[in-house]
């Protein structure tokens, strides 16, 4: 009888009211409200408020530090708080106490301010959610300089990238006009502007130095320094920049035009320019959807079906068929249609070449190339598609052509230096890099590049290894190679050239090794798509994001399996 009530005095129950905290402060408020039991005021200007240093230090850090550490403020009936927002600094009052803050467009700035002081971190972060959500045309450059101010990294980082992706419009509004000098120059100097033309650039430094005409005009041969003038188009610099009033009579700004129309009428100069005056602005914050088209089911068969992947919602879906099956086919993206050009159909090589309208959905008929072509290189530079090598069922090929959207006509241009098929292709530093591929007997690790100014090849750093069959892609000022066949293997390694060092160092390896890779660039990572393992064509996705240095796999494609052709249509910001 002993042991058994003995057990019984030992045995333990845990009661629990889960709701009693919530419930105490919903009680201290009513009690706040009728004025009871408060021990100290905070005063801002000519308004008071009363609360209980308890609940001020138990939800608010900034009077937890205060009341707990022996600060003189802690034995004071009244708080001067000095350079807070009086509904501010209330409405934090009760956020102590309710958990509870609305955040409108009047108080979001107020609240902000208030909450940095106070060291709420959940508020503060509210409040630049809440104004990221509302970035505008017209209040973007408002909102990056108080992001920098109160050191909202985030929220900074948001803003100037809005600026970047919606930099038309943004030209246009009040805020712009008000830039400082300081703030133009850099924002006009800025690789990742998203423009169609430089001539943009230059109509928004025009309307900014008319904007205040006297004090601004002495600022614009220092302006137009940093426009990439030679990227205008010669008429526009004879029409437009040379007719202008400003520059008509400013000796360095007429220079400035010079050296622009020099660089159309004497290419035998262009080296001498400095490199960022003819590199291309790429607004790589702008996420685009990654066609994958034709290539090949499990059983090699050649394939018309499209599908299309969201990198953000890390999603595939279909989409509209090609008119006929293609596999190895080139594809490039101009105005944000999607081009299918050759390819082989499972019988012979094809220069046919077909168009796809997404906002449509539909594919039609465009003129075909001068030669049939399939496992050709396809890029796209200054509007007009280029494709490079390949194989026509007999041999491979050296040749080149290129297509003009507008006038719909396949022109040739300059021989490779080899003949290339299956090789890596990307616009790279405002030239056409072509790396690796094979000629039938060997496969080649050599690099050339193709001056669409001049017409010229010209031979590059070999990559590391020998490959063919791999993907090419670049970002920023890096280019790299991932995957392919060296002749004896299947490959999962890949290679990165830097503009800076100009030479080629190894990548971390991919997951999976990957023959027939399509690789692809869009918001700051790679995406290598499909391909061949050696014993299988694939269907899985791997994604490279260069600040964590890894390859992780995406979803896997749901169509296809291996040998797509690849391309990437940026969404334009809304």
């Amino acid at each position: 009888m002993g042991d058994v009530l003995c057990e019984e005095l030992e045995d333990l129950v845990h009661f629990t009211v889960t709701d009693l905290p919530a419930r105490g402060y919903v009680v201290m408020e009513e009690i706040r409200r009728q004025g009871k039991l408060c021990d100290v005021t905070l005063k801002v200007g000519d308004h008071k408020f009363s609360a209980h240093r308890i609940v001020l230090a138990a939800s608010i850090p900034y009077f937890h530090a205060m009341f707990t550490n022996d600060m003189v403020e802690c034995k004071q009936d009244e708080i001067l708080m000095q350079g807070m927002d009086p509904s501010a600094l209330e409405a934090l009052i009760n956020f102590a106490y309710s958990g509870h803050v609305a955040i409108d467009q009047q108080n979001v700035q107020s609240l902000l301010i208030g909450s940095s002081f106070l060291q709420l971190q959940n508020v503060k972060d509210a409040c630049c959610s809440f104004l990221q959500e509302r970035l505008h045309p017209k209040n973007c450059l408002g909102v990056r300089q108080f992001a920098e101010t109160m050191m909202c990294t985030t929220l900074y980082d948001s803003a100037s990238s809005f600026l970047h992706q919606h930099f038309v419009d943004v030209s246009l509004s009040e805020e712009f006009l008000g830039l400082r000098t300081e703030e133009l120059l850099e924002l006009v100097g800025c690789d990742e502007l998203n423009v169609k033309a430089e001539e943009q650039v230059f109509e928004a430094v025009l309307a900014w130095v008319h904007h205040d005409r006297d004090r601004r005009e002495t600022l614009l041969p220092e302006l137009l320094s940093k426009i990439r003038l030679p990227l205008c188009r010669p008429q526009f610099l004879s029409d437009r920049v040379q007719q202008d009033d400003l520059v008509r009579c400013c000796h360095k700004c007429r220079d400035l035009v010079d050296e622009a129309k020099d660089f159309h009428l004497m290419p035998d100069r262009r080296p001498h320019l400095p490199a960022f005056k003819i590199r291309q602005r790429c607004c790589t914050s702008i996420t685009g959807l990654i066609y994958a088209v034709g290539g090949l089911n499990s059983s090699g068969d050649s394939l018309n079906v499209v599908e299309v992947f969201d990198p953000i919602g890390n999603f595939w879906e279909r989409c509209q068929p090609m008119r006929m099956t293609r596999s190895r086919v080139g594809v490039a993206v101009v105005n944000g249609l999607l081009y299918a050009i050759g390819g082989y159909d499972g019988q012979s090589r094809l220069s046919t070449v077909e168009v796809y309208n997404p906002e449509t959905d539909s594919w039609t008929r465009v003129s075909s190339m001068n030669s049939q072509r399939s496992a050709m290189g396809t890029v796209v530079i200054d509007g007009r598609i280029y494709v490079c090598g390949g194989y026509d069922g007999k041999s491979s090929l050296n040749s080149v052509e290129c297509y003009a959207p507008e006038t719909d006509r396949w022109t040739v241009v300059a021989e490779m230096s080899a003949s290339r098929s299956a090789a890596g292709v990307t616009v790279f530093d405002g030239r056409i890099f072509v790396s690796g591929g094979h000629d039938g007997l060997q496969i080649f690790n050599t690099v050339e590049y193709y001056n669409h100014h001049t017409n010229r090849w010209h031979p590059a750093a070999p990559m590391l290894n020998k490959r063919c069959r791999h993907g090419a892609a670049s970002l920023g000022s890096h280019m790299y190679v991932a995957g392919g066949y060296d002749g004896s293997g299947f490959l999962s390694g890949a290679e990165v050239f830097s503009s800076a060092s100009g030479q080629w160092s190894l990548l971390v390896a991919m997951n999976t090794r990957r023959s027939r890779v399509s690789l692809v660039s869009t918001s700051g990572r790679l995406y290598a798509v499909g391909g061949y393992d050696g014993q299988s064509n694939l269907s899985s996705v791997e994604m490279y994001n260069p600040d964590t240095n890894r390859w992780t796999f995406m979803a896997p494609m749901v169509c296809h399996e291996g040998g797509v052709g690849v391309g990437c249509i940026p969404l334009q910001p809304a």
